[in-house]
């Protein structure tokens, strides 16, 4: 199947060295509030990609929950395939791609578990369906059928009242801090703008990348 009929041209902005913000977490935000007032649907939405014990790569899309000035956070099931693979190796990616502004943000670092406190915190904030599906999901456990989860559902709908459901010890958050980051601008003629942040002595430079 040829996709050449799918070719496009990056024209809506550049980005020059001057419109940086020093420090790429202010950058990050930048661009996220941008994406989020253009009415994109779920700017928070990025690839999360790790790799195993075995050394295969695996990536799938969760959600951005949090992010403050200690980096990026999403939640999962402690006992799913990510977070096995990170238990591994900490070290990740993530992408966020905001197709519709020509834009991309890459951040690679190292994951780590947040506090049970904060995990707990984010989890009485879920809304009642989602509480009690972190429960039901053996996550990327093969099932025999459907009906088996709804069926747990139902059980765990007569346990729990809502307000009253308790996070499973098997979930929570992973805080993914920052090593580097790399901001992608869209141009005409795959000349694309890019540039990336990476720490040396506890400072962040700023690189220019050939697109």
């Amino acid at each position: 199947m040829n996709l050449a009929h799918l070719r496009r041209e990056y024209t809506q902005a550049g980005l020059d060295r001057n419109d940086l913000a020093p420090d790429p977490a202010a950058q990050f935000l930048q661009w996220f509030e941008q994406a989020a007032h253009a009415g994109l649907n779920e700017p928070n939405a990025m690839t999360l990609t790790t790799v195993g014990a075995d050394g295969r790569p695996s990536a799938r899309i969760v959600l951005l929950k949090a992010f403050d000035e200690r980096g990026l956070v999403f939640y999962t099931n402690f006992e799913s395939r990510k977070s096995r693979e990170i238990a591994a190796n900490a070290q990740v990616a993530l992408n966020f791609a905001w197709l519709d502004l020509e834009r991309q943000v890459a951040v690679e670092g190292r994951a780590a578990k947040v506090s049970a406190e904060e995990s707990a915190a984010y989890f009485a904030k879920r809304p009642y369906g989602n509480q009690l599906g972190a429960w039901v999901s053996a996550q990327s456990s093969v099932i025999t059928t459907r009906s088996e989860m709804e069926k747990n559902l139902e059980e765990l709908k007569a346990k729990y009242a809502e307000g009253s459901v308790p996070p499973p010890p098997f979930w929570g958050g992973f805080l993914v801090t920052p090593e580097s980051w790399e901001f992608w601008q869209g141009r005409p003629n795959r000349l694309h703008d890019r540039f990336r942040y990476r720490r040396e002595k506890n400072v962040w430079l700023i690189e220019r990348l050939s697109p």
